[in-house]
């Protein structure tokens, strides 16, 4: 190390009093100075991409320009511009990026970190980006040129992919000796998006920390002093499969540069947690825990880092509190699953770290917010938010305590693994997964008390474990009709004008002279200049009044007419790179070729229940945050955020930001207050302008994480446009729903009829999802819930055995928990058939007790007629007794009691009716076994079965009962004579 800090350059050592701050800003401004779009850091929560748990890298954002989908998106102007630059935040803490268990163990691990980068999406490619990179690492930042190595692609020839010559060639124009350019291959040096799509070779750039020698083999060799400072990955490929790559039409370059890394080696620390973007966050650390040593404290002269409990401790905590800290800032929480689940364990993991080896008391970690925000916030200003501090720290208190609870559990289940002698792999996971042990500190546990830890099946167990996660950390995009190739073909090939489709606005018309630009067959996979036949098709027109899928909403559907009066049914439309892509089915043999002219039929029937559901989506964004917010008693940091929805013909499904579950309460005021807004009439407009004027409208809503245009289109129900931009900050706008939104929306809010809740439940991690209908959809909810309803009266008057109106009325129960009706309605019929079940039950209880009553009075009965006549043995069928019987065993079993006890040694056999079929009952004293066996004497009049002295049988029919009596009684009489 000291002969690394002699070999730094001048210029370098001037760098070395560089913060990290400064770091980040200077790579920004030299991509900024080469033309490139400082694009902001989108959240570490990607919202808008269910294939991910966190954003862990810096493309991630920009997917849409590399999968040819960014048309009709903020990108798409960034795609044509060709060029960006940032700083993202990234976590890797859960599925395929995964580095959670390494944090703390070395000094260049992270879950979060910012990764820089720039992108190329066509203007240039290697040439460029190795001589800039080269640049900046060399001449802007001064590191010494002798201590960096250079990584390329070694090839593939199963994939037919040669080696990166070009890359090679480009740095040894750089001046890199040959001998520091290293080839690897497709592990190290060959990046891939996911299963399918973009993919290319890649060069990265290592550094040597300690210099003057040649470090050549410890590259990609997980040393400590030879670290990746930068990869620069060239998109060239499109993965088609397994086996199949094919070139992309347009290269693209995309690089990534660890901050975090990258500053540690411009500022000659050992390691990134002695720059000076953590010593902050560690003397708060102190300061909280009470811990008497501060961080590396002791180490020896020449020792790298602290090694010790402690020092670990510290770079786990400081990690972890900045990943919580933009986690939950940017709308994510802990939960039982996903990726809140991935949060609940780093916090437990921080948490106990400072609990066992810091002896830190309980709300520690909490206090340690303030410190992140203080240190990141001048770039990511949305940590400095006041509300969002007070979010963040509410919910760290709250897991913290939990954990409190949580960890007495855990250790209970370590003694009790640990009484065994041995901690088996699997518990070993159980107590990493589920009590939030870090594996290292249960093998601390462990080797204290001596006992065997199975290492090997904890890690079976941990690599099952991330390759089940790993699924959903796959990036796969929702397949388009058509791909990257065929968009490059229309734009660049052919040079085919994106779709007008500004007509979907429009209603209730069809439009003509719509002309075809293009056919595709999905078959044959390729374009093709006509079409004769039935099968499936797709179509794309110059202009189209078709809403292609899009901001929740499904796409429309119809009809493409043709000049001869054929048509084709419009199923689907995709907006894939601006080209609206109509999926056909032609409604029998048609012709059709390029050039034709068609009209468009829009199905606005269909449209108009898509409409007004979405419609009914902005009330509903409104409603909660009125409800939930704005009348609220009590002031809470909590806001209603959308995080999600989806608009089909059937309902809306709308996702929200919501710590708990809404109250009835709460839920009736909503639903009141949609009804409310469409009881009002009031009428929907929508003007598309400037995206930095409807920024100040007060009221306006907008998707979290979501990338707008410049030019956006507001809709607003119940107010003008134009009036709300006149004076943006007029009290009266937080009256009405104000919103970015491209999809088709009702003219006035009474199209919408009536709206009801029918559900709403947790999603997990502080989100919850709720359902409403409306229109018809409403209108049978309602009716539904009105025919449950009446069937509840009806069986509640029927006067008849309460024990099967019990039965009759869980199966009712059941009926209405799965019956599609108004949420409150369900509430209130549930509550009723609860309030049904205690007076059922208790008729039961009595019907019961009178039953017993019955059967110790016809009992008695017949044990007088026994005693009287000196009967040998007695058959009788109860109900001859007692016509209110129906079959009840309670009688049947008390008339049996009264028998054994006024007449034991009396053969008894008794039988009771109920609706269609009888059941048989018999005892037979032991002493006359021997003559009457009780089985064969009940199995002469019906199935069943028991022991010699006493048995019991059914299904004998009523109508034979009278002949069953004789049979069974001269039977007996033949036995025991």
């Amino acid at each position: 190390w000291i002969l690394f800090e002699s070999k730094m350059s001048l210029q370098s050592q001037v760098n070395q009093k560089m913060s990290v701050a400064a770091v980040r800003q200077k790579f920004v401004d030299f991509f900024v100075k080469r033309e490139h779009v400082h694009f902001k850091s989108s959240p570490v929560v990607p919202h808008d991409d269910p294939t991910l748990l966190f954003t862990n890298a810096g493309m991630n954002q920009f997917k849409p320009i590399f999968l040819g989908t960014a048309g009709g998106t903020a990108l798409e102007d960034l795609g044509k511009t060709g060029r960006a630059c940032n700083s993202q935040k990234c976590i890797r803490a859960g599925g395929k990026h995964n580095d959670l268990d390494e944090v703390g163990r070395d000094t260049y691990h992270h879950t979060f970190f910012e990764m820089l980068g720039n992108w190329s999406f066509g203007p240039y490619f290697k040439k460029e980006a190795i001589a800039w990179a080269w640049e900046l690492l060399t001449q802007e930042f001064g590191l010494p040129k002798d201590q960096l190595y250079i990584t390329y692609f070694e090839g593939n020839e199963a994939l037919g992919v040669p080696p990166d010559e070009e890359a090679k060639q480009c740095w040894l124009d750089q001046g890199v000796p040959a001998e520091r350019i290293l080839p690897f291959g497709m592990k190290d040096n060959f990046w891939e998006m996911g299963d399918t799509g973009p993919c290319g070779p890649c060069s990265e750039i290592h550094f040597d920390k300690i210099g003057g020698r040649d470090a050549a083999k410890l590259v990609n060799m997980d040393d400590e002093d030879v670290i990746e400072i930068w990869n620069l990955v060239f998109m060239q490929f499109n993965r088609e499969s397994k086996t199949e790559l094919k070139k992309l039409p347009t290269p693209c370059v995309d690089t990534g540069a660890g901050l975090e890394r990258l500053a540690s080696v411009v500022q000659g620390k050992i390691s990134n947690y002695d720059t000076d973007i953590f010593q902050p966050i560690f003397d708060k650390i102190k300061e909280v825990t009470g811990c008497p040593k501060a961080y590396g404290e002791g180490c020896k002269e020449g020792e790298r880092y602290g090694k010790d409990d402690i020092d670990v401790a510290y770079r786990v905590i400081a990690d972890h509190i900045r990943t919580l800290t933009f986690a939950i800032t940017d709308g994510a929480a802990p939960s039982k699953d996903g990726r809140g689940f991935v949060l609940r364990r780093i916090i437990r993991r921080a948490v106990r770290y400072g609990n066992q080896f810091m002896k830190a008391p309980v709300g520690f970690f909490t206090q340690l917010v303030d410190v992140v925000a203080e240190q990141m916030g001048d770039y990511f200003t949305e940590v400095r938010d006041p509300t969002n501090i007070k979010k963040v720290k509410a919910i760290l208190q709250k897991e913290e305590t939990l954990f409190a609870r949580t960890w007495d559990a855990g250790e209970k289940h370590f003694n009790n693994m640990a009484k065994e002698g041995k901690i088996g792999g699997a518990d070993a996971f159980i107590l990493h997964d589920r009590y939030g042990f870090p594996i290292d500190l249960t093998s601390i546990m462990a080797e204290k008390e001596g006992i065997e830890l199975d290492m090997k099946g904890f890690k079976v167990c941990l690599e099952k474990h991330r390759s089940e996660a790993g699924a959903e950390d796959t990036m796969k995009a929702k397949k388009g009709l058509i791909g990257v190739h065929e968009l490059h073909e229309l734009e660049n090939v052919r040079q085919i004008l994106t779709t007008d489709d500004d007509h979907k606005y429009v209603w209730d018309k069809e439009h003509e002279g719509c002309q075809v630009v293009s056919l595709y067959d999905p078959k044959k996979k390729e374009f093709i200049p006509s079409f004769t036949g039935d099968a499936e098709i797709y179509v794309l027109l110059a202009v189209t009044s078709f809403y292609s899928e899009g901001g929740g909403q499904i796409s429309d559907t119809g009809a493409l007419k043709l000049s001869d009066g054929k048509q084709l049914k419009v199923e689907e439309a995709q907006n894939l790179g601006g080209y609206v892509v109509h999926r056909c089915k032609p409604e029998g043999e048609v012709t059709l070729k390029e050039g034709d002219s068609v009209t468009c039929c829009v199905d606005y029937t269909r449209r108009l229940d898509i409409a007004s559901n979405h419609t009914m989506t902005h009330c509903l964004n409104y409603s909660l945050r009125e409800v939930l917010v704005r009348q609220a008693k009590e002031e809470s940091f909590e806001t209603v955020d959308q995080k999600g929805s989806l608009v089909d013909t059937r309902m809306l499904r709308f996702d929200f930001s919501w710590g708990a579950k809404l109250t009835e309460e709460q839920i009736g005021a909503v639903e009141a207050d949609v009804n409310r807004q469409i009881q009002a009439n009031l009428e929907i407009d929508s003007l598309e302008v400037e995206k930095y004027k409807a920024d100040e409208i007060c009221s306006l809503r907008s998707v979290f994480g979501e990338k707008y245009p410049p030019s956006v289109r507001v809709v607003s129900v119940g107010a003008k446009v134009n009036d709300l931009l006149k004076d943006p900050k007029r009290d009266d706008w937080w009256k009405y729903s104000v919103e970015f939104c491209g999809g088709t929306h009702l003219q006035n809010t009474s199209q919408a009829t009536e709206a009801v809740i029918v559900s709403e439940q947790a999603l997990g991690g502080n989100v919850r999802r709720m359902i409403v209908l409306t229109r018809d959809g409403a209108k049978q909810a309602k009716t539904e819930a009105d025919d449950l309803n009446s069937k509840l009266d009806a069986l509640m008057a029927r006067n008849e055995n309460p024990d099967a109106l019990v039965k009759e009325l869980g199966r009712l129960g059941k009926v209405i928990d799965d019956a599609t009706i108004p949420m409150l309605r369900k509430a209130a019929l549930r509550k009723r058939v609860t309030e049904c079940n205690t007076i059922l039950r208790d008729k039961v209880k009595a019907h019961l007790n009178k039953m017993k009553e019955i059967g110790t009075n016809i009992g008695t009965k017949i044990a007088e007629e026994v005693t009287t006549g000196k009967l040998p043995f007695v058959v009788r069928c109860l109900n001859d007794y007692d016509e209110s019987l129906g079959g009840e065993r309670d009688a049947l079993n008390e008339a049996l009691k009264v028998m054994d006890k006024q007449c034991p040694d009396c053969p008894v056999m008794f039988i009771i009716k109920a609706e269609k079929v009888s059941s048989v009952c018999c005892n037979v004293p032991k002493d006359k076994v021997p003559k009457l066996n009780a089985v064969e004497w009940l199995k002469s009049v019906c199935k069943g079965g028991g022991k010699p002295f006493s048995a019991n049988g059914a299904g004998l029919p009523n109508e034979d009962v009278k002949a069953a009596v004789e049979k069974a009684s001269t039977m007996a009489t033949e036995k025991l004579a």
